[in-house]
């Protein structure tokens, strides 16, 4: 029998680690998944569809050799949300995501991990050019993709989410740093 193993590096910015899940994330996924505020990322949903959800996102690092990290509070050690890579199969194209738990959101968290992240695929990766599927009601998501210097695109109708709006984030070269001149 042959062993299969992958790596998920570790990031850090100013504020958070960026790290593979562990099992106690999953209870903030569960709870966050069961309400109407996880309307974005496909909720709301079961307790056993969240666990399979992330079971699928950390699939996806041994599939792409990429994927969404789990965001830990530097200060607090406490679970934030995910935010990273994907690219599953039949996807319109590499794409920088972002899903933080309500007791993050308004605090920057996920501009800082999406440039990481960002900074992740351009630099280490290779990417030429990266894109966020945002709800064209996710008013919230829109503001972080404005922050990133990412800009409105197209529309397009995503088989299992529907309308979704494409935001093109500037390529590598128009990027000092990766974007990440604000936390080197």
């Amino acid at each position: 029998m042959t062993a299969t193993t992958f790596t998920i590096p570790t990031l850090e910015t100013e504020r958070l680690i960026m790290r593979a899940f562990c099992e106690d994330d999953i209870t903030f996924e569960k709870a966050f998944l069961a309400t109407e505020d996880s309307r974005f990322v496909g909720g709301p949903m079961p307790p056993h569809r969240a666990w399979r959800s992330i079971a699928m996102v950390t699939g996806h690092w041994a599939l792409r050799g990429f994927g969404l990290w789990a965001l830990e509070d530097k200060e607090t050690g406490q679970y934030v949300g995910r935010v990273g890579l994907w690219y599953p199969d039949g996807w319109i194209g590499r794409e920088i995501g972002w899903t933080l738990m309500p007791h993050a959101w308004g605090k920057g968290l996920a501009t800082e991990a999406a440039m990481a992240s960002r900074a992740h695929a351009y630099d280490v990766l290779g990417w030429d050019t990266a894109i966020s599927c945002i709800a064209p009601e996710n008013t919230a998501s829109k503001a972080v993709a404005r922050r990133l210097g990412a800009s409105f695109e197209k529309f397009y109708e995503e088989p299992e989410y529907g309308t979704t709006e494409i935001w093109r984030h500037p390529s590598p070269d128009s990027l000092v740093n990766g974007g990440m001149e604000a936390y080197a």
